[in-house]
Parts: structure tokens; C-alpha cells; sequence
């Protein structure tokens, strides 16, 4: 997409750091995303376009330090015109560029940042005592980007870690929020609210999903599209996951594609995959950010009662229609893959149009909690209970695709229990129903209070 959606706030703040870096010591940023979400157009459009200032890009591929060191130096030389810099480690690219820095304004973008405890982990530690050495004489807006939220924010944030605290501004890069999906979809003319859906579950507003679903507005079907040879849906889990995966990718696969079929418990993950997984579902949770566990709204922090789901709303599709067709895959079927999408698609998007009315309801600024309920023995479930505590409200809704299929009486009696364990006896209750027939009515009366990211 040529024209860029949302983020005002980090736009502004990016440019003017690198606008003003030799008024001020050396600052630290730290931006923070999942794939594809857009770091990368960000730092193009705040610091490459119109910017007067040198700025260099770094990316932390998976090679050897001494290829990196190589593809560097290579950088460097033809960059700020350096002729005789033989550099022999990391250590020396970034001392050097500090140094020229003590002269000149530069920005340098070091991208998959938390990749280095894979080049050689030491150079954190190194990074904060050249830091700590250059800062106050230093002209540079070091720009630190990573894809993996948890590694990040312990790299930066954590007790001990070397870098702790080190950051000026730290910036967490969100998907795109459902009025800005709508405004995508009214600039290319497609939106509906069936269309938002699809549009929801085939990107969850990942900015370069969008991009891609944009090009799909001359078929007569967005699967015509997505399910096609030329399409860069097809392959685009296998390209997000098996590199940070390695070597395990298959376990985690397999892991995944359970709770795409609605294994949500850690028994029934279990039982299906016929395996261990403790280890790789926390490592799902906290090391790759693509599992959320999540539970009761009414229970306490301490609660076992738990329950995992894939966090991306395309990651849930991919598993769901295109990994569980591999071998359809393969064969190019496909026309195989748009059957079972045809047959399945109506119950598995009526799921995540639960997801996103509470992205809807989040992006109101209207609840300080937003979640769901099922008693201790996991029945009475309520797709939606959002709560405001300084206005004393709470918002509880059923989520149906169509809106025939609401029974608000079923809802009232489901909701007695969680009401008298959350002690909201004094609050103003409000009983919905949710569904594709008042999506857009539903965007209207809860859309941003604030314009905000």
C-alpha cells in the first residue's frame, strides 16, 4: 500500500529524535513487533524519507560473526567512505560507529536486534560499556528492532541483563486496529461486514497482509486469491516459523496445529500430540509470542484454569485450511483447499469474530478489563464481559454470526455466577448480542474515543 495507515505518534517521535540528535547525547530506541507488522515501513518513513542525516541499517541475519563483520565493513566503507576499515568483530563495527559519531550525526538501525545472543551473546554486554562510553559525546540515534516481544523486553527491561534500562523510548508495534482495517478496506472499496471478517481472520490487522488482501479486489472471492499458486498466503507460516523454531519446528507444529482444532486445555494439547510439550508451549508463550494463555475474567492470577489459542488471527486460519492440507498443498489442489474453506469457513470465522469484537471493544478506550467466563467446571460460558471500574459498567455479550441465533435470556441466567464471584452487584449490566448483521453498528457506537495507535 503506498499510502501509510496509523502510527502518527512513533512516526513523530522517531524523526524528531534523529532531527535533533545534535542538540542532545546519544539516544536509545527501541522498537518492538511482530513480523510483518510494519517496523520496517515505520523506520523508512521516519528515518530515510527527507531525513538530511546519515542513516544505516544493520540487520542481524542468521550468518557467522565474521560474515556479518564482512557485510558490515562492506556497508561502512561504501556508507560514510571509510576506505581502511578492517574491522575483526562486532565489538569494532559498533565502536567505530560510535566514534564517528562523537563528529558527525548518524542513526543506525540494528534490525532482529535480539538475534546477537546468536552471533555471540557476549556483545550485549559489550554493547552497554561502549554505550555507557560514547553516550555523553555521541551524536547517534541507535535504533534497536526485534520481532520477538518477550526477548526484547528482557534484553531491555529485565533485572541483570546488561542492557537493562539503557533504552530512552521504547515502542511496542501493534497490529492495526479494526477502524483502520475499515479505513483500508472503504480507500480500495470492499469493505462489508462479511468482508471484515475475512479481512480480520486472513490478517488480524498485520499491515503487510493487508497489502496483500488489497490485491485480491478484482476476484470475485478473496480465497480465489489466497488459495492460488502466486499467493504469498500459502507459504507465509512456514516462513515466519521454522526459522525461529530451528531444528524442533515439527513439535511445534504439531503443538499448533492442536489448538488450531480446538485442543485448548494442556491435557487435550497432550493427548493429541502424544508428546511432551511443557517446554515448547512456554517457549510458544514466552519466547515466540504466537500462543496467549488466557482464563476466566473472574479468576485470580494463581488460577490453573487456563487455556491456550493462537494469537494471530491468520496463523489460526493457516493451520486450520493450508497446513492441515499439505499434501493438497503439494499436489497444487487447489480447489481442494476452497472446498474445505467453503464447508468450514462460516464456523471457524464465527470463532474469531469473537476476537474481534473485543479488538473493537479494546480499541474504545471505553474498559479497563475485557475478557471471558466459564465456571470451575467449564460450562456457563460468555464470549464477551468488558468492564469499566471507575464508571461502573459492564458490557456482556454473545457472539453469534447471525444475530437471529442471540438469546438474551439464556444470557442473563449464564451470567448470575460470574456476577456474584466478581461482587458487581453495583454495577450497570448491559446484555448484548453480537453479530455480523450490527458489525458496523457495533464500530459506530464503540468507535476511538482517542486518536491514538
Amino acid at each position: 500500500m503506498k499510502k501509510f495507515y496509523n502510527r502518527q505518534s512513533e512516526l513523530t517521535q522517531l524523526t524528531s529524535v534523529s532531527a535533533n540528535i545534535e542538540s542532545t547525547n546519544g539516544q536509545l530506541s527501541v522498537l518492538v513487533g511482530k513480523r510483518r507488522v510494519g517496523k520496517t515501513r515505520l523506520l523508512k518513513e521516519a528515518l530515510f524519507r527527507d531525513n538530511q542525516q546519515r542513516t544505516l541499517y544493520l540487520f542481524i541475519s542468521r550468518k557467522s560473526e565474521s560474515m556479518l563483520v564482512k557485510e558490515f565493513a562492506d556497508l561502512i566503507v561504501t556508507e560514510l567512505g571509510a576506505k581502511f576499515f578492517k574491522p575483526d568483530t562486532l565489538r569494532d563495527v559498533f565502536e567505530y560507529l560510535l566514534d564517528y559519531s562523537t563528529q558527525r550525526p548518524l542513526t543506525v538501525i540494528i534490525d532482529e536486534f535480539q538475534d546477537i545472543q546468536r552471533v555471540n551473546d557476549s556483545l550485549f554486554s559489550d554493547l552497554q560499556n561502549l554505550w555507557g562510553s560514547y553516550k555523553a559525546e555521541s551524536m547517534m540515534h541507535l535504533v534497536c528492532c526485534g520481532s520477538m516481544y518477550n526477548m526484547m523486553t528482557k534484553i531491555f527491561k529485565e533485572k541483570d541483563e546488561p542492557l537493562m534500562n539503557r533504552d530512552d523510548r521504547f515502542f511496542h508495534i501493534k497490529p492495526l486496529k479494526p477502524s483502520i482495517i475499515k479505513a483500508i478496506m472503504q480507500d480500495v472499496g470492499v469493505f462489508s461486514a462479511e468482508r471484515m471478517l475475512e479481512w480480520w481472520c486472513l490478517s488480524g490487522g498485520i499491515p503487510k497482509y493487508l497489502e496483500w488482501l488489497s490485491y485480491s479486489t478484482q476476484n470475485d472471492s478473496v480465497f480465489d486469491y489466497v488459495i492460488s499458486s502466486s499467493s504469498p498466503f500459502m507459504k507465509e507460516g512456514l516462513h515466519r516459523l521454522v526459522e525461529d523454531f530451528g531444528a524442533e519446528h515439527a513439535h511445534y507444529f504439531d503443538i499448533l496445529n492442536a489448538i488450531a482444532r480446538g485442543k485448548t486445555s494442556r491435557s487435550d494439547i497432550k493427548n493429541y500430540v502424544d508428546a511432551g510439550i511443557d517446554v515448547h508451549l512456554e517457549r510458544l508463550e514466552k519466547n515466540f509470542n504466537v500462543v496467549s494463555k488466557y482464563k476466566p475474567i473472574s479468576s485470580k492470577e494463581t488460577t490453573r484454569d487456563t487455556r491456550f489459542s493462537i494469537e494471530d488471527p491468520f496463523l489460526n486460519f493457516w493451520f486450520t485450511f493450508i497446513h492441515s492440507n499439505a499434501s493438497a498443498v503439494e499436489m497444487d489442489n487447489f480447489d481442494y483447499i476452497k472446498a474445505h474453506i467453503k464447508r468450514d469457513f462460516s464456523t471457524f470465522s464465527g470463532l474469531q469474530l469473537e476476537g474481534l469484537f473485543k479488538a473493537i471493544l479494546a480499541e474504545s478506550n471505553q474498559f479497563n478489563q475485557i475478557g471471558s467466563y466459564w465456571n470451575n467446571k467449564g460450562r456457563d460460558e460468555i464470549d464477551i464481559v468488558a468492564i469499566n471500574k471507575l464508571d461502573k459498567i459492564v458490557l456482556i455479550a454473545e457472539v453469534k454470526r447471525n444475530q437471529s441465533k442471540y438469546d438474551e435470556a439464556k444470557l442473563i441466567g449464564k451470567a448470575q455466577g460470574l456476577l456474584a464471584k466478581m461482587n458487581l452487584s453495583e454495577h450497570k449490566v448491559s446484555y448484548r448480542g453480537f453479530s455480523l448483521d450490527n458489525l458496523e453498528q457495533v464500530m459506530e457506537e464503540f468507535k476511538p474515543r482517542f486518536d491514538g495507535n
